[in-house]
């Protein structure tokens, strides 16, 4: 069944329809489905998986390889319990719940504000929320019923227990954030790595929140992946960035914590006018914001999808001094993508406090000890990076009347697909497979001999293959093929012994497809 052609003129799915589409294709499916699902659970399929380790390995390679004041860590799911009571999640990692006197369904109170209200809940505190439920009373979206419990701090953290006794000192969590065991580490880290301030300590990795209402697909999960990065800089240098030159004429959206306060639109700047207006109080911020969006524009991504916006007074986390959000333009408005916030020196001193142990660094210039500042700290979910790749790259083509989804080859599931020009001459097939086998070891290939030529054309646009590879009669006699490009549709024919090299260039962009010469 064909898609719907996509809404003009933004050319943007619903997050419903982007649900559908990506389990049709084998991207997404819901989590145990066949037994009812489970809300906030997803599972990826064959070309999800790809799409997402290529996220994850291009933002590694990005950010941690290409670097050297970068390096990584893979930290455990579940840690000493004293971890989280010293972060702080114990006792403030809540959301606002409020529950159904008649069906007992449970609801964020904020969500349900904004859903039925229409009011911006930002930075609301348990009260406010309180007295907006009383003055207007809501019904409850599962039964209709008026009458709603009073609102309540909920804290969204797994619980579970280690060994083979539940009892209080077997209690254990599920990490609601990547973030901590960096912290707890990163004494060996620094050691190891013989790192020198300013240095970064990157993760990536699942975590787990207990959310009261799962919504928008994969834009608000129970389980997801985080692509995170601490950066640590000495106390006396926390606004001395040595690359901020690599950043300063990139342009972007910006909504300051004053262009909130006095209900103005977002502001398109660069990077050096917003330093000079202090609209962006510090390099290092700066810099992070503007790496991060030119991460994912270099990928594909809609420059104008984009905005940086400063989190007013009254919603900044207890350990942050400022944060600024990266915001994408989704169909349900402009959400949150990465977080880039300034931690100063709360959680090495928290767990310092709490631990007993030494978390300083030697200063050898003043000759003392010093306790890093994390001025920055990129924080990305790997699913909502997944969410604006697809919804950028999907296109609906009225004169093909197919779907096609214009990934960056470097994401793409596939880079390319081996087909036969036809299916049952024997010796279309055993070239075409052999072009595919010779393939493999370098791209990631795809073959296929089902249905028409065009058929199999239609299927690869929708699975965002960048290129396709016909063996037609003439590959016999001149040991040539046809390579077809995706967003085009041009094609040109090539030598085979050619072929791993023009597909090198054409993948890397170094050669455009326009320039193949049959």
């Amino acid at each position: 069944m064909k898609e719907k052609a996509p809404k003009q003129p933004e050319n943007q799915l619903s997050i419903e329809e982007m649900a559908t589409f990506c389990k049709r294709k084998g991207f997404v499916y819901q989590n145990s489905e066949i037994y009812g699902s489970l809300a906030g659970f997803f599972d990826f399929g064959p070309l999800g998986v790809e799409l997402k380790n290529n996220i994850k390995q291009h933002w590694w390679k990005t950010f941690v390889q290409s670097r050297d004041d970068i390096v990584g860590i893979d930290g455990s799911i579940i840690t000493h319990p004293a971890v989280w009571k010293a972060s702080g999640h114990v006792d403030s990692f809540t959301d606002i719940l409020v529950e159904c006197n008649k069906c007992k369904a449970r609801h964020r109170a904020d969500h349900l504000i904004e859903d039925k209200l229409g009011i911006n809940t930002t930075g609301m505190s348990l009260d406010d929320l309180a007295k907006i439920l009383k003055e207007s009373p809501i019904k409850c979206p599962k039964c209709g019923n008026a009458a709603l419990g009073e609102p309540k701090a909920f804290n969204l953290m797994f619980t579970t227990n280690i060994g083979p006794i539940e009892t209080e000192n077997s209690r254990a969590y599920l990490r609601p954030e990547t973030a901590q065991v960096i912290f707890t580490d990163f004494r060996l880290v620094q050691e190891n790595a013989r790192l020198k301030l300013p240095f970064g300590i990157a993760q990536i990795g699942k975590a787990y929140r207990n959310e009261i209402s799962p919504r928008d697909f994969l834009f608000r999960m129970r389980e997801f992946e985080q692509m995170e990065i601490e950066y640590f800089t000495h106390p006396d240098s926390v606004n001395e960035c040595p690359y901020l030159d690599e950043v300063l004429n990139h342009e972007i959206q910006i909504l300051s914590e004053d262009m909130q306060k006095h209900n103005k639109e977002h502001v398109k700047m660069s990077i050096r006018e917003a330093l000079q207006k202090k609209i962006i109080k510090t390099t290092w911020h700066a810099y992070w914001l503007a790496k991060s969006h030119k991460w994912f524009t270099s990928l594909g991504a809609k420059l104008d999808n984009f905005r940086i916006r400063q989190h007013i007074p009254t919603e900044l986390s207890h350990y942050a001094l400022e944060t600024w959000d990266l915001e994408y333009k989704f169909p349900f408005g402009w959400k949150e993508l990465q977080g880039v916030a300034n931690r100063t020196d709360y959680d090495l001193q928290q767990h310092i406090k709490h631990s007993g142990k030494d978390l300083s660094l030697f200063d050898e210039a003043t000759k003392r000890k010093i306790i890093p500042h994390v001025v920055c700290e990129p924080s990305q979910g790997v699913e909502r990076a997944f969410l604006v790749f697809m919804f950028d790259a999907y296109t609906y083509n009225p004169e093909r009347d197919n779907i096609v989804l214009k990934l960056h080859p470097a994401l793409a599931p596939f880079k390319v697909a081996v087909f036969p020009l036809v299916s049952n001459k024997d010796e279309l097939v055993k070239k075409a497979k052999e072009v595919h086998d010779n393939l493999k070891p370098y791209f990631a290939s795809f073959y296929d001999d089902s249905g028409s030529i065009g058929r199999r054309y239609a299927r690869q646009d929708e699975s965002g293959t960048p290129y396709c590879i016909t063996i037609d009669f003439d590959t016999l006699n001149n040991d040539t093929v046809t390579i077809r490009d995706r967003d085009s549709t041009e094609q040109h024919r090539i030598k085979i012994k050619e072929l791993r090299h023009k597909l090198e260039q054409l993948l890397s962009k170094e050669t455009h497809f326009s320039d193949l010469k049959d």
